[in-house]
C-alpha cells in the first residue's frame, strides 16, 4: 500500500427540498503515487451511497467477505467499520438519513443494517442503478456530476413518509448530547418506548440502546479526530463512566484498539471529516441533526 496520497473533497448541502432526507452530497478525488493504493476505515455511520470512477475501491465490512472493486457501494446503518483500499479515483458519496432511507429505499434498516452490497446486485438499491450508471461523463465536471445526483432524487420525492414526524423526533432526541437513556429519549421524542424501538429498528437500523451507545462513542472519535492534541483521555463523551468502558466500545465499533487506529494514518477520512465539519458542523454523518433544527 501507498503512503504517498493527495485528497481532495468538496460538499454540497442538498436542495432545500432534499435536506430532510440526506447529510450532504461529496466528491472526493484521490491521486496516488505510482498507480499505488492506499487503506482508510469507514466510521458506523448511516446508510451510504457511494459511486467512483477510475481505479475503483474495493471494501469489507467486518464479519463478512470482502467485496471485489466496484463502481456502486451501498450499504444499510452501521454499527462497525468498513475497510477499504482506493488507488486514483473520484468518487461521490451520498449519506442518507433516516428519514432519507425511508423515503428512498423503504426495506425495513433492521434488515440491511451491517450489510455492504454491491449496489448493482441488491434489489433495494436498484433504484440507483441508473444514477450509479449515469453519473460520470467523458470528462470530470464536479458541477454535472452534482447536478444528476440532485436531478435524480428531485424526480422520485412524492408526498410525505407516514412516520416523518415520529422519525424527525427520534433523530432529534438521538442527537441531543444531554440524552443518556432511552427512557430519556422516549420522553424526549414524546415517544412510548415500545414503539420508539421499533422505530429505531425499522427507519434507523438498530434498537436504541445501541444506537444511543454510538451516538456515545462517535461524539468521542470525533474530538479526537479534529483535535488529536487532546489525547483520548480528553476526547472522552460525558456519559463514559471510565476510559475502559471507551476502549471496551472502540474494539465494538472499529474491531481495534485506540491507540492501534490513532497509530494508523487516516487519509482518506481525516481529509473527508475536516471538510464535513466546516461545511456541515458536523464531522461524521452520525453526529448530523435532522433537517429541522441542522448544523450549519
Amino acid at each position: 500500500m501507498s503512503d504517498d496520497c493527495q485528497v481532495s473533497v468538496r460538499f454540497h448541502q442538498p436542495p432545500e427540498g432534499l435536506q430532510p432526507f440526506f447529510t450532504s452530497f461529496y466528491s472526493v478525488d484521490i491521486v496516488v503515487s505510482g498507480g499505488g493504493r492506499v487503506v482508510d476505515y469507514l466510521h458506523p455511520e448511516w446508510a451510504g451511497l457511494r459511486f467512483a470512477s477510475g481505479a475503483l475501491p474495493d471494501a469489507e465490512i467486518t464479519g463478512s467477505p470482502p467485496l471485489p472493486p466496484s463502481a456502486f457501494f451501498a450499504h444499510g446503518p452501521t454499527s462497525t467499520t468498513i475497510r477499504f483500499t482506493a488507488g486514483t479515483l473520484r468518487m461521490w458519496g451520498v449519506g442518507l438519513l433516516p428519514l432519507g432511507w425511508s423515503k428512498f429505499v423503504g426495506a425495513p434498516a433492521s434488515e440491511l443494517a451491517n450489510v455492504l452490497v454491491d449496489g448493482h446486485d441488491h434489489p433495494a438499491f436498484a433504484g440507483f442503478a441508473p444514477l450509479a450508471d449515469g453519473l460520470f461523463g467523458p470528462r470530470a465536471d464536479p458541477d454535472a456530476e452534482l447536478g444528476r445526483i440532485i436531478e435524480h432524487f428531485t424526480a422520485r420525492l412524492e408526498h410525505g413518509h407516514p412516520d416523518e414526524n415520529r422519525i424527525l423526533a427520534c433523530h432529534a432526541a438521538l442527537v441531543d448530547s444531554d440524552v443518556a437513556t432511552v427512557a430519556d429519549m422516549a420522553e424526549l421524542a414524546q415517544i412510548p418506548a415500545y414503539t420508539l424501538e421499533r422505530l429505531c429498528r425499522r427507519h434507523f437500523g438498530f434498537p436504541p440502546q445501541m444506537l444511543l451507545r454510538r451516538q456515545r462513542f462517535m461524539r468521542s472519535l470525533s474530538q479526537f479526530m479534529l483535535a488529536p492534541s487532546l489525547k483520548w483521555i480528553g476526547a472522552l463523551d460525558d456519559h463514559y463512566h471510565d476510559q475502559a468502558q471507551f476502549v471496551r466500545d472502540f474494539h465494538h465499533f472499529m474491531g481495534m484498539s485506540p491507540r492501534e487506529y490513532a497509530n494508523a494514518p487516516h487519509p482518506i477520512i481525516g481529509a473527508i471529516m475536516r471538510a464535513r465539519f466546516e461545511e456541515a458542523g458536523a464531522a461524521v454523518q452520525a453526529l448530523h441533526m435532522p433537517s429541522a433544527t441542522r448544523m450549519v
